[in-house]
């Protein structure tokens, strides 16, 4: 059975740090772009960021750019996404995806993970 699993998630005050991960079972990442996607409540989903088969290409939404990066360790069948700097506008559920082509639309997504909440508050 194919899966993705998100992890990491949790409450962070504004200007604090959360590393996401999100990792595979009954497929292998490799042949993937990988994306993060995130939905706030009452607000539709929304892109965050990907990242090609090989790492070497990545692309972030304007408002998360400079302050998340996202990585992957193809060895560890394992996609991550380190938040800096959060904000509370940053609170949402983040879901992990497997994509046929690399962006962060989500027609070419093949797998979702089930999603992890980030909450940002004082």
């Amino acid at each position: 059975q194919v899966q993705l699993v998100e992890s990491g998630g949790g409450l962070v005050q504004p200007g604090g740090s959360l590393r996401l991960s999100c990792a595979a079972s009954g497929f292998t990442l490799r042949y993937y772009v990988l994306g993060w996607f995130r939905q706030a409540p009452g607000k539709e989903r929304e892109g965050v960021s990907y990242i090609s088969v090989s790492g070497g290409i990545t692309g972030y939404a304007d408002s998360v750019k400079g302050r998340f990066t996202i990585s992957r360790d193809n060895a560890k069948n394992t996609v991550y996404l380190q938040m800096n700097s959060l904000k509370p506008e940053d609170t949402a559920v983040y879901y992990c995806a497997a994509l046929s082509r690399p962006s962060l639309v989500e027609e070419y997504v093949e797998v979702w993970g089930q999603g992890t909440l980030v909450t940002v508050s004082s």
